[in-house]
């Protein structure tokens, strides 16, 4: 039953079936050329995702998750994008996101690890292995996460399972510490907020309790 669920709710979204009715209503969505170009040929379209089997790959790799769950991970995404409109970081290129010190999965000269998807990964201690388990060279090439859909999600569907899935039962906080620990303990409330407000509205338009201790 889960896993149908996943796959109903991706094929909805990607085909964007189910964005206008699960969009988040409390927030005005951005109207720019952006917004236009990055959901009609990006997140929405994404022709290749439509084949059963690519749909059927990607919800395999969530059979465990609720519609909670799926609220949640909606949310962040919905945040980390700017409700769908952006590939890749802000600014990412100018920013250094390389740990030295991980020698498991070293940097590549002129490779930027900033974030990029729908969850925005980012370092290159999480391309690294996500690259191994989704089957592309994540160090010496970064951008693919960025130019495949197909990538691109699975991407974010491996940092959810390894880094999000285990503390889910925490409540919707802890998922927050999880992606971006840096805006918990007031550290950037209205960001913490805004993906409340944002997983708030999907569990209602679910029809699912949102649970307790939201915030972090």
């Amino acid at each position: 039953m889960a896993i149908k669920l996943v796959a109903i709710l991706l094929v909805g979204v990607l085909a964007g079936a189910l964005l206008p009715s699960c969009w988040p209503r409390t927030a005005a969505a951005p109207r720019s050329s952006c917004w236009e170009l990055r959901r009609k040929n990006f997140y929405r379209v994404m022709p290749s995702l439509m084949l059963p089997v690519r749909i059927l790959s990607l919800a395999r790799m969530v059979p465990q998750m609720t519609q909670a769950e799926i609220a949640a991970f909606f949310a962040h995404v919905t945040h980390e994008t700017g409700h769908f409109c952006y590939i890749e970081e802000i600014d990412g290129a100018s920013k250094d996101y390389c740990d030295e010190s991980n020698t498991q999965y070293p940097c590549v000269a002129g490779k930027g690890y900033y974030g990029r998807g729908p969850l925005q990964i980012s370092w290159n201690y999480n391309y690294g292995p996500a690259g191994q388990s989704i089957g592309f060279d994540g160090l010496n090439n970064p951008e693919t996460v960025a130019n495949d859909p197909v990538v691109s999600f699975k991407t974010a569907f491996w940092f959810w399972m390894n880094h999000v899935h285990s503390i889910i039962g925490q409540g919707f906080g802890a998922t927050i510490r999880a992606i971006n620990s840096i805006e918990c303990g007031g550290g950037n409330t209205a960001a913490v907020n805004a993906r409340i407000g944002y997983y708030t509205d999907y569990c209602n338009q679910f029809g699912v309790s949102t649970g307790g201790n939201l915030s972090c």
